[in-house]
């Protein structure tokens, strides 16, 4: 059985990661169009570099918690293939030990010119005066989907949701496109369906099965009982 998992901003929240939609989260706080666009990029880079350096700095102390070191377990066990695609531009499931992994929305960890697209591992500090490594122009950039933007591997993932048997979607809103949509398609393509989260989502109802609780205590006793042969 092929398993696709894919991951929001809740099952990083209990590392201390604050969530973007939630109340209290980043966008209530900030404002998306000033600090997650190409437009807000060209208008103050200074402004959008400060907030993903934070950003970053707050990562790079972060440690896994139960639920990201369970599906790293999970990946190792499991006879079939686990695919986790994650939302999320933290490193956390790489700490745990997770391999078979798609950032979908890129990730803290590198760097991008936003002259000539070339990518590197980015520096803990950025400044609007950094030069490209390649083109040498002052372009850097967090290598982050921004909106409006296409995230990465659409295609791939597309794949593994048809050619799955299970779906499952772990501490996400359901509000954002096009991941809000990878139910519907494991869906049609005869995979069952599993959500758990802190509340029900906004694609609750899509979901053959859902449990609400945090990711720490749902995630690792899901995967006890599905490496133990319950049903998921």
């Amino acid at each position: 059985m092929d398993i696709v998992i894919l991951t929001g901003a809740g099952i990083s929240a209990e590392s201390g990661l604050s969530t973007f939609r939630d109340t209290g989260g980043l966008w209530a706080r900030h404002d998306w169009r000033d600090l997650a666009t190409p437009a807000g990029f060209a208008r103050d880079p200074a402004a959008v570099l400060a907030f993903y350096n934070a950003r970053r700095q707050a990562v790079r102390t972060a440690r896994p918690n139960a639920a990201h070191v369970a599906l790293a377990r999970l990946e190792a066990a499991w006879p079939g293939r686990v695919l986790v695609v994650t939302q999320n531009v933290d490193d956390l499931h790489e700490k745990a030990g997770t391999r078979n992994l798609i950032h979908m929305h890129g990730a803290h960890a590198g760097a991008l010119c936003a002259a000539c697209g070339h990518r590197w591992p980015a520096p803990l500090v950025m400044a609007p005066a950094d030069p490209c490594p390649a083109c040498a122009r002052p372009a850097t950039r967090p290598d982050i989907v921004w909106f409006g933007e296409t995230p990465r591997q659409l295609p791939a993932i597309h794949a593994a949701l048809a050619a799955c048997d299970l779906f499952v979607a772990i501490g996400t809103s359901g509000r954002v496109q096009p991941a809000a949509g990878f139910v519907r398609r494991a869906r049609t393509a005869g995979a069952r369906t599993l959500e758990l989260n802190l509340e029900p989502s906004a694609q609750a109802a899509l979901f053959d099965a859902a449990l609400q609780g945090p990711a720490s205590r749902l995630v690792p006793a899901w995967v006890e009982g599905l490496l133990g042969g319950r049903a998921p």
